[in-house]
């Protein structure tokens, strides 16, 4: 299939998903201009923000998907520094807080997301911090020191791996969060509680309970609870959830629902205007409106659906969804689904348990920790549909990929 002429390309937005499609056009062909704008001072990779902020080696530069000479051969021409701030829907003009406009013949937001606040008392006060780009992982990481308190509220994937590098630098952490056990429609409950109960393991403190307010403690603060709790603090670090960042699609009358609507090859509801990453919600032709996945790959990926979809190009498919997650030394990969219907199946046998998710006989999801390749091989049996036995799936004397042999 010939690729159509995008003309020039302008990206709002230089995530993941926005310098994935900035260079996918590239590596499909296309011969016009490509520019990504983004307020922040370089085109960078986020999980390390979480999980390396107290390494040594913690520079913007190495977090950096590609360096200035890089983008330059590639002719991804970047606009640092600067924000969209409006797009026109007939002209496709975009104009930045700068005042300058930028001409475009194809427009792809891919703004992603920022950090949810928690809009209570004493929310905005000093020391409460959020982590979602580099300037907030280096405000935290000046602020503590060996032995400091730190609060963190909110212990899914972000608040876990924030509070497990905290530790391993020295700090006191206290671990919050409203549910005994998180991440269960994430992992299935056995994986969340094996994976929650390393907390404790480590030394760190761990509360349920909603979080009231923030309130100044002389030099320090505490976080009071709903329950009447109060809970020392020389600093909060709040990380309960995004919030996609649709206003430059509102401002232009794009269809939006807690994200910028697209179809399956991630076009808006204006022609010409495309959306990927974690900005982006599916909407089926039937009005089905779909969860965001907000996970790495699914950044990465929509960066390669919408390339191929300004270029006419058919992607290639896409297989079940899959993310990872470091905390407390161990690597946690899942992929698919461990909630809803079906039969969750532990493989024990080991220091860490393998789960897995069994629907009408067929593979649905998988979680394990510390062993890639049997998550991979689950990846495969779900996307081929290979009939699985349970008895086989329990038992850790099968090596997953076996089971991959009779769909061959």
């Amino acid at each position: 299939m010939t690729a159509r002429d995008a003309g020039r390309v302008v990206v709002v937005g230089g995530g993941l998903a926005g310098y994935s499609a900035a260079n996918t056009l590239r590596a499909l062909g296309h011969q016009g201009s490509i520019t990504v704008v983004d307020p922040e001072p370089a085109l960078y990779d986020r999980p390390p923000l979480s999980k390396h902020l107290f390494d040594e080696a913690f520079e913007l530069d190495d977090l950096s998907f590609a360096s200035e000479q890089a983008l330059a051969e590639r002719s991804i021409e970047t606009r640092l520094g600067r924000r969209a701030t409006a797009l026109d829907p007939e002209s496709l003009r975009v104009t930045l807080d700068d005042g300058s406009v930028l001409d475009a013949d194809t427009v792809i937001i891919s703004t992603g997301a920022r950090a949810r606040s928690l809009e209570i008392p004493g929310g905005d006060l000093p020391g409460v911090h959020v982590l979602r780009t580099y300037a907030d992982a280096l405000a935290i990481r000046h602020a503590v020191v060996e032995g400091s308190r730190v609060a963190v509220v909110g212990a899914g994937l972000i608040g876990a791996e924030l509070a497990s590098a905290l530790c391993t630098a020295g700090a006191r952490v206290s671990l919050i969060d409203p549910v005994e056990v998180p991440l269960v429609a994430v992992v299935g409950a056995h994986m969340a509680t094996h994976l929650h109960g390393m907390h404790e393991a480590r030394g760190i403190t761990v509360r349920q309970g909603l979080t009231a307010a923030f309130e100044r403690a002389g030099e320090a603060l505490e976080v009071v609870l709903v329950s009447g709790e109060r809970i020392a603090a020389d600093l909060v670090v709040v990380g309960v959830g995004i919030v996609p960042n649709i206003e430059i699609a509102q401002s232009a009358g794009l269809d939006t629902d807690r994200g910028v609507l697209v179809d399956a090859e991630l076009r808006t509801s204006v022609d010409g205007i495309y959306a990927a990453g974690d900005v982006a919600r599916r909407r089926d032709p039937d009005g089905t409106l779909h969860r965001p996945e907000e996970h790495w790959e699914a950044a990465q990926l929509d960066g390669q659906v919408v390339a191929h979809a300004v270029l006419g190009l058919e992607a290639p498919p896409r297989g079940t969804s899959w993310f990872w997650s470091d905390r407390h030394g161990v690597h946690l990969e899942a992929a698919g689904r461990l909630s809803g219907p079906g039969e969750l199946v532990v493989r024990d046998g080991g220091e860490h348990p393998t789960v897995f998710l069994v629907h009408q006989g067929l593979l649905e999801g998988a979680a394990s920790i510390d062993d890639a390749m049997t998550v991979r091989a689950a990846r495969r049996l779900i996307d081929q549909r290979v009939p699985v036995s349970i008895d086989a799936l329990a038992d850790p004397a099968v090596a997953l990929r076996s089971l991959l042999r009779p769909a061959r």
